[in-house]
């Protein structure tokens, strides 16, 4: 099947992550579509609008739009009638529903969701922590994390912290190393422990792109040969392994990111951490109150 090649406007009144992510969860879906994105964000004038509507009118295509003002939206959704284009305002079916719910109209504010407030400020502390310990810095300061991942050299542990982050999650993450030990704080630690794992073929692969990204692309350069085992396809497969047993000695649970994006991974590692909170409280209230 030929690809259908189509202009998409993506019309926000705030920094249009809303629209992006509901783009990428939708457009994925169709094998053949050739999309192309035009992003409108930040727009809250009606001098913004107009160029807006003059872009769509040069590149005609569909709408997404999360805009909120009234005025700014009856003037998008004229303007497409006319050139006969259609326009999807997708807050619309959950505005109208929460409505219902909470008896309350929405305020229609646009970029309420991005206010300074405590939980802005906690995403901040969060990505400050996670610079912080990245592969294991400052292990003493391992007891204020939410959650410490573990893994051999490039297993995800480093980009999953930092989207942990962005969700407001203190990430710490340790490299596992044969025949190093790992922070002491690990035997009883304050916090859940994950080991992330990805199979020995992807992670020689992203090794070698990491040797070759520092100029390590010969076996005579200084890097690869003080790494001479990092990309042994034996060598790794029984790193793997020993990582694995490693994590079933300590009871981490052990994730497998060989086929999961960051945000699948992230969204697996909060699983595990509200698990470990839920058998802690359970414990708590099976023990009772300290005397």
């Amino acid at each position: 099947m030929a690809e259908a090649r189509l202009n998409l406007h993506l019309v926000s009144d705030a920094t249009g992550d809303t629209l992006n992510a509901i783009a990428r969860a939708t457009v994925v879906q169709f094998e053949h579509a050739d999309i192309v994105y035009h992003r409108w964000s930040l727009i809250r004038t009606r001098f913004q609008m107009h160029r807006v509507l003059e872009g769509i009118e040069a590149e005609p295509g569909p709408v997404l739009s999360t805009v909120v003002d009234r005025a700014l939206r009856a003037e998008l959704e004229t303007a497409c009638q006319r050139l006969g284009l259609p326009v999807v305002n997708v807050l619309d079916p959950v505005l109208a529903l929460l409505a219902e719910k909470v008896g309350e109209q929405a305020a229609a504010r646009p970029g309420r969701q991005y206010r300074l407030d405590a939980d802005y400020f906690r995403r901040i502390d969060a990505m400050h922590y996670v610079l912080a310990h990245d592969d294991g810095q400052a292990s003493a300061g391992i007891a204020e994390a939410d959650v410490v991942l573990v893994g051999v050299s490039r297993s995800s542990k480093t980009p999953t912290s930092f989207y942990l982050a962005n969700r407001g999650v203190k990430a710490a993450n340790v490299p596992l190393v044969p025949n190093l030990p790992v922070p002491p704080v690990l035997d009883d630690p304050p916090c859940p422990v994950v080991g992330l794992t990805i199979e020995p073929d992807r992670l020689i692969e992203i090794r070698r792109h990491r040797l070759s990204a520092i100029g390590a692309q010969a076996p005579t350069t200084a890097a690869y040969a003080e790494t001479p085992t990092y990309v042994d396809r034996e060598s790794v497969a029984a790193e793997l392994l020993w990582a694995r047993r490693m994590c079933s000695r300590h009871g981490w649970p052990v994730i497998d990111v060989t086929r999961r994006s960051i945000e699948e991974t992230a969204a697996a590692v909060i699983k595990h951490i509200e698990a470990w909170h839920a058998r802690h409280e359970r414990a708590r209230a099976k023990d009772g109150p300290a005397a």
